[in-house]
């Protein structure tokens, strides 16, 4: 049997169809958090369902009865509100994953998939004059003159690279911190048990389903909140900020690959998950107007310190030694989410 943690969510659940489709027994623990459900989701009544909290050892304990593998998903995502917000991502996330491991050893199960995040990495990966290099955090006085780039050593634009598993690792923000801490904690169980452990570093995830309202969302769910509203998108900066999109059936079918991965392998192994196609903020923006019939983005040249400008990935890892690939291009998969319903909104 495959449980799947905080399988309600909007990952989650895609993990979940993704699994009952490929012919899994399902089960699902999750804590229905007000602050990213909106109202009660509708769980597939093929799935056992059991809400719970992944920090409560009893309710993780009733979970893992008759289970083999673990899709880790259960979490409180996004980059926060401000400092306030540290103690609920970590006990959520660090604390969670810590518990539930605990109790994988104790039940004698082997097998275990997380979701962790490009935000690891802090800014992207940069060629400049002298090869590679990883720039610091911007100053605020570039960004006040419009120069959004990260600069080389004499003053010129660095040029944005793909990034792979083996860069050198920066957290920038406590959500940062703390999924950097649940590869920490996968990495300590595998070499204590001799269990399998792969850690998804997930980039850009958009899809149907997505919440529309809650602070953590993503850029490309408050683009199409906007547009919902009749409001036109905000593209923050220049809109050039290039990242990784990637459709979150996509993030499913890797779930399902890197859940056959630990069934081989032994030890711990992260895995960039995205598209392998570097696409701009603006561009997203405009897709999502084009095909909603919406206002046209505007672009504001505001911007959030701390932001990274550019991050984009190198899925080669997964699609070597995972077998996956994506199979769901950009303009298809705004196309759908353009028009595609979003979560209820959510308690704040």
């Amino acid at each position: 049997m495959l449980l799947v943690t905080g399988g309600a969510g909007f990952i989650g659940s895609a993990i979940v169809d993704a699994a009952l489709e490929r012919g899994h027994e399902v089960r699902v623990l999750d804590s229905l958090r007000p602050d990213v459900h909106g109202g009660a989701p509708t769980i597939d009544p093929r799935v056992d369902f059991v809400r719970g909290d992944v920090r409560d050892a009893d309710a993780v304990a009733r979970a893992l009865e008759s289970v083999d593998v673990v899709c880790h998903q259960a979490a409180k995502v996004g980059l926060g509100v401000d400092f306030s917000d540290a103690p609920d991502y970590v006990g959520s996330n660090e604390l969670g994953t810590a518990v539930l491991l605990a109790a994988l050893a104790n039940a004698g199960i082997r097998r275990f998939v997380q979701a962790s995040s490009m935000v690891v990495y802090g800014e992207g990966s940069y060629i400049g004059a002298d090869g590679p290099t990883r720039p610091p955090a911007r100053r605020a006085a570039d960004l006040d003159a419009g120069r959004f780039d990260p600069l080389d050593v004499d003053g010129s634009p660095l040029r944005p690279a793909l990034i792979d598993e083996d860069a050198p690792l920066d957290p920038r923000n406590v959500y940062a911190i703390s999924k950097l801490s649940q590869e920490y904690l996968a990495t300590s169980w595998a070499r204590s048990t001799g269990g399998a452990a792969a850690s998804l570093r997930y980039h850009n995830v958009y899809g149907p389903g997505m919440p529309q309202n809650t602070p953590y969302a993503g850029v490309a769910s408050l683009f199409r909140s906007s547009l919902e509203r009749g409001e036109a998108p905000r593209v923050f900066e220049d809109g050039r900020q290039r990242r990784d999109f990637v459709h979150v059936r996509d993030v499913a079918s890797a779930n399902l690959a890197a859940i056959e991965w630990t069934g081989r392998a032994d030890g711990s192994r992260a895995f960039n998950v995205g598209s392998g196609v570097v696409h701009t903020i603006g561009e997203v923006a405009e897709q999502l107007s084009e095909h909603s019939g919406g206002a046209a983005p505007v672009v504001t040249g505001e911007y959030r310190l701390g932001d990274v400008r550019h991050i984009t990935a190198s899925s080669e890892r997964a699609m070597s030694e995972l077998g996956w690939a994506p199979s769901i291009g950009f303009e298809a998969g705004m196309r759908e989410f353009a028009t595609a319903p979003l979560r209820a909104a959510v308690q704040r």
